[in-house]
């Protein structure tokens, strides 16, 4: 894969250069760009499979750059490389497939170059932004901060919600992260999908497996993926659950 970066500090544009030649099947194309403008420009005579853009820059910023590049019929995968952390909202809303913050490490970067090979990056927007903004339906995907940058999650792989005061745990196959997102708004998007057990928790319906009721009379749920650790359910949710599993 052919990557263009786009950074107005040259040592930042070097560092970069060097990460992505240390890794097999990726190759840095020259010249590399100092600001939006020339990244259009650059884009349109190289064009290179992926980005790595800086987001502030003089003239054209990363964000106005990625948004003009969105309104092309194949745009390269963008992957914001950043000191700030407080675009992130903003960077998938113009369908960026990863978003790092500096100093970005190698295995980060890497694992990001790898997402923009698998994703569609026409829609990404429609993938990661609750359906509220997008104006389309539900996400396949969920974005998350976490330590490597923003990771995508896919529904599919999506266990449970849980609330914990401004927080929601979002438990998958591979571990866990925290959204800032609030649990009612995950249940009005995904209620096709997750039933909520108790006012703080929502669970994949398909990851369902039994209800057990404890010899102190509560109601535990056992889910597929949990390795026999089981989740509280309220009494007033009980019978909810119950019919639910009569029809799965």
């Amino acid at each position: 894969m052919n990557v263009l970066i786009v950074d107005d500090e040259p040592l930042a544009r070097e560092r970069l250069g060097r990460m992505v030649s240390a890794l097999e099947g990726y190759r840095v194309v020259e010249p590399s760009a100092s600001n939006g403008e020339e990244a259009l420009a650059l884009v349109e005579s190289l064009r290179p499979d992926v980005v790595l853009l800086d987001i502030r820059m003089p003239g054209l910023d990363g964000l106005q750059a990625a948004a003009r590049l969105c309104e092309r019929e194949a745009p390269p995968a963008v992957i914001f490389c950043t000191a700030h952390d407080e675009f992130a909202v903003e960077a998938f809303q113009v369908s960026a497939v990863g978003y790092l913050v500096k100093p970005v490490r190698p295995e980060h970067l890497e694992d990001a170059l790898k997402k923009a090979e698998r994703l569609n990056r026409v829609q990404l927007a429609a993938l990661t932004r609750p359906a509220a903004e997008s104006g389309v339906g539900p996400r396949s995907h969920i974005s998350a901060r976490t330590r490597k940058g923003i990771e995508l999650i896919p529904l599919d792989h999506v266990i449970y919600f849980i609330a914990d005061h401004k927080y929601v745990t979002l438990r998958h196959e591979g571990g866990e992260v925290l959204l800032d997102e609030p649990l009612k708004a995950l249940e009005d998007e995904f209620g096709d999908r997750f039933v909520r057990i108790h006012r703080n928790a929502l669970v994949a319906r398909e990851r369902i497996e039994r209800l057990q009721r404890t010899p102190l009379g509560h109601f535990q749920l056992y889910l597929k993926g949990l390795n026999g650790d089981a989740l509280v359910v309220s009494r007033r949710h009980v019978a909810g659950v119950r019919k639910l599993m009569n029809h799965i």
